[in-house]
């Protein structure tokens, strides 16, 4: 590769690597930052007011719309925050501790390695890199510019979606296909992933399937994006043989919710890792803490030994059911609970609609109202009604819930 592409204040990076000692596990500490301090500053502890979101003008919610990240996704369990409080008490060698987490997480779910990310977003970008640096330095180091690197994605025109930017932005282009039969003549020596979204894969042209065989014809790893889906034993994509998964942390695992899994292939895992924080390659900025990455342990072990997962849809359905019996007393409101369709979120929904002719109330109003109320509510609206997400109600947000949602719709009869 031309030595002269590479960008001002990387040609020292290079100088100091060679692929024997990078890939060396003592190596790693090459391209991890060493600045920090160890100073602990005095605290006054009677001067301090811990801050709430009321105490700076932050208004909390009841949350009914699911894991949005742009409503913080969900509350972490108890043990993911004594999981994190842990990490807050020492210091440890970041790569050491990837290395470990990496095989509980391969013992847990199945899958030959793991790896923390930020975010199902951060694991999407990763993963990119890895399949077209993979560990090779000079190419690390010359991320986004891939030129003379395998840098095209085939993706099927109808998966694409907002969140391939993590993906697209590692430097390479998405190339599209309509059909199984024009993704495979469209494989070039420039393809380096083929990417599928599996929240719509059972609307796809392309079945898994099909993508797979492709992948597996040519040599192409394959990713999927899973990030609101559940992590389940066995993995659905891996057992279909699938290279590569990513998840949220912060959606149904109920991690941190600045965290993420990358579960699949032990060697794409860890060239995923080398291209992130700490390693000074294009992922650098995408750092995750000591203490999430050992939350995000805690929330793979929950998910897998911890948590009763019928139990807990048993009172999802019983939260909806107090809901659903307050509202249908009053004229023409009609309340159904409604079994999930797609893999995200999965969870009951209760869907409330009414003749807006004699509740005269338009959904999208009924939504202000429960905002504006005390607790505030938000919950998804169309033209027709309302839906409950049951996932990310708490303990006790049926009551109010209820109470807030008859009050709004009886005063509009």
């Amino acid at each position: 590769m031309n030595s002269g592409r590479i960008k001002h204040g990387i040609s020292g990076l290079l100088n100091r690597l060679n692929r024997r000692n990078f890939l060396k596990g003592s190596g790693l500490a090459v391209l991890t930052g060493a600045a920090g301090c160890s100073v602990k500053a005095p605290v006054k502890t009677s001067a301090i007011t811990i801050p709430t979101y009321e105490s700076i003008g932050v208004k909390p919610i009841i949350n009914c719309l699911g894991t949005h990240t742009n409503r913080g996704g969900s509350l972490m369990l108890p043990e993911v925050i004594k999981a994190i409080e842990e990490g807050n008490k020492h210091y440890v060698r970041m790569d050491d501790l990837m290395e470990k987490v990496g095989e509980r997480l391969a013992e847990l779910t199945g899958a030959e390695f793991g790896c923390v990310t930020s975010g199902a977003a951060g694991a999407m970008f990763a993963a990119t890199c890895a399949c077209v640096a993979g560990t090779d330095p000079e190419k690390m180091a010359l991320l986004p510019d891939t030129t003379g690197m395998k840098n095209e994605v085939l993706v099927a025109k109808d998966q694409r979606h907002v969140y391939d930017r993590s993906i697209w932005m590692a430097g390479v282009k998405m190339i599209e296909a309509e059909t199984a039969e024009e993704m495979e003549s469209k494989v070039t020596d420039k393809t380096a992933m083929i990417d599928v979204w599996g929240e719509v894969l059972h609307l796809s042209r392309i079945s898994l399937k099909d993508m797979i065989s492709i992948g597996k014809k040519h040599g192409i790893p394959v990713m999927v994006d899973a990030a609101a889906e559940r992590p389940d034993v066995p993995n659905v994509y891996l057992k279909a043989g699938a290279d590569l998964v990513c998840y949220s942390g912060g959606k149904c695992m109920r991690g941190p919710q600045s965290a993420g899994l990358l579960l699949g292939r032990k060697d794409l895992v860890r060239a995923a890792f080398l291209n992130i924080s700490p390693h000074h390659a294009l992922g650098r900025p995408m750092k995750v803490g000591k203490e999430e990455i050992l939350g995000m342990l805690a929330a793979t072990e929950m998910w897998v030994h911890g948590r009763d997962h019928k139990a807990e849809w048993l009172e999802w359905e019983r939260k909806l059911k107090y809901i659903s019996d307050a509202v249908v007393s009053i004229p023409t409101v009609k309340a159904e609970v409604q079994q999930p369709d797609r893999p995200s979120n999965y969870a009951p929904r209760l869907s409330i609609t009414w003749d807006q002719n004699t509740v005269k109330i338009k959904p999208g109003d009924v939504n202000e109202q429960l905002y504006q109320g005390n607790p505030g509510i938000e919950m998804p609206y169309g033209r027709n009604g309302m839906t409950i997400m049951s996932y990310m109600l708490e303990e006790g947000d049926e009551v109010p819930v209820a109470q807030r949602l008859k009050e709004v719709l009886s005063g509009a009869v």
